[in-house]
């Protein structure tokens, strides 16, 4: 039975997290249920974004994975089923032409939402979810104990173990772990060396954006365990265009801002989308090996405006692109 099916109708919450708010005009923060250093996985796992998972999502033909597409041609998702088959095989493709670092970033509050939109701990929840089916459909069955995926903390290793990744063989790890100042929105960061293990082959790092050092500790992931190696990580859901257009002060988080110099330029965003609301309103979309297109729907269906080989910034969609279509 596909996660999907799954009734949850009772799920446990995660303790509150504490951590310093960062105030900024560059995105909008995340709405965290009125409390932006609150992280709490919602009580009833309830996903009413209709999600359309296909019945055998937890199986994968490898013969599908060699397929011919034409990635060109691809366009926005219908839906969530859609949307992750379009990743699994952007990653498979990626995987196959050695990228080692990549990242994977759509709404999860519904394919035409906006950062904001959600509550924070029940997108996170959801994302842990699409993670799982994700993973599912990408990794062969015999392959899953070498496969790692970290979480921003602990207590959401348990929480996982317990309900969305129950009875999976996928190794469940965290980056993050409270410390004694965690009232004053500090965490101590989990050394990368002592969490990896000699058989391990594919890392995904789970949503690292809640505190900031979740992707300094990603990094250091990369740094030590990935890079020179044939082993992949992959970004999943990091929300990095807060990094990418300064949402973070170089001043006060010169280590974070640094990322986009030293982290982001050898990653290959294999899988991405971004809405923009307003007047001229568009999505941002990319499906690797394809190039960036944006589009706009008219008519409930989505049509190209621009393509281009290159990444824009979301300021050049927004001002420049969308508003010139």
């Amino acid at each position: 039975m596909p996660l999907s099916e799954v009734p949850f109708s009772v799920v446990p919450s995660l303790p509150s997290r504490k951590v310093a708010a960062v105030t900024c005009n560059c995105l909008p923060p995340k709405t965290y249920g009125g409390n932006f250093s609150t992280r709490k996985v919602a009580a009833a796992f309830s996903v009413s974004r209709n999600l359309k998972f296909l019945a055998n999502s937890a199986s994968r033909d490898d013969n599908d994975a060699t397929a011919s597409v034409e990635f060109d041609d691809v366009s926005i998702p219908t839906d969530y089923s859609e949307l992750l088959e379009q990743a699994r095989k952007a990653t498979d493709l990626a995987l196959k032409d050695n990228k080692q670092l990549m990242e994977i970033e759509f709404p999860t509050s519904g394919l035409e939402s906006v950062p904001g939109d959600g509550e924070g701990g029940i997108e996170m929840t959801e994302s842990m979810q699409l993670i799982r089916e994700f993973c599912n459909r990408l990794i062969n069955p015999e392959k899953a104990t070498r496969t790692r995926i970290f979480f921003p903390e602990a207590s959401e290793v348990k929480f996982a173990r317990e309900s969305v990744f129950e009875g999976a063989s996928f190794k469940l790890d965290y980056l993050t772990k409270p410390s004694f100042f965690e009232d004053f929105g500090f965490v101590e960061k989990v050394k990368m060396k002592d969490r990896v293990k000699p058989e391990d082959e594919l890392f995904l790092a789970a949503y690292p954006y809640f505190n900031v050092n979740e992707m300094l500790v990603v990094e250091e992931l990369y740094k030590e365990a990935v890079e020179n190696t044939s082993r992949n990580l992959i970004i999943f859901n990091g929300e990095l265009d807060r990094i990418r257009s300064g949402y973070y002060p170089p001043f006060f988080y010169p280590k974070l801002a640094a990322l986009s110099q030293t982290l982001f330029p050898v990653m290959e965003t294999v899988y991405y989308i971004h809405n923009f609301k307003g007047r001229n309103g568009g999505t941002l979309f990319r499906c690797y090996p394809g190039p960036w297109k944006v589009f706009r729907k008219v008519r409930n269906r989505y049509v190209c405006l621009h393509q281009q080989e290159a990444m824009p910034s979301l300021k050049e969609v927004a001002l420049d692109i969308l508003p010139s279509a």
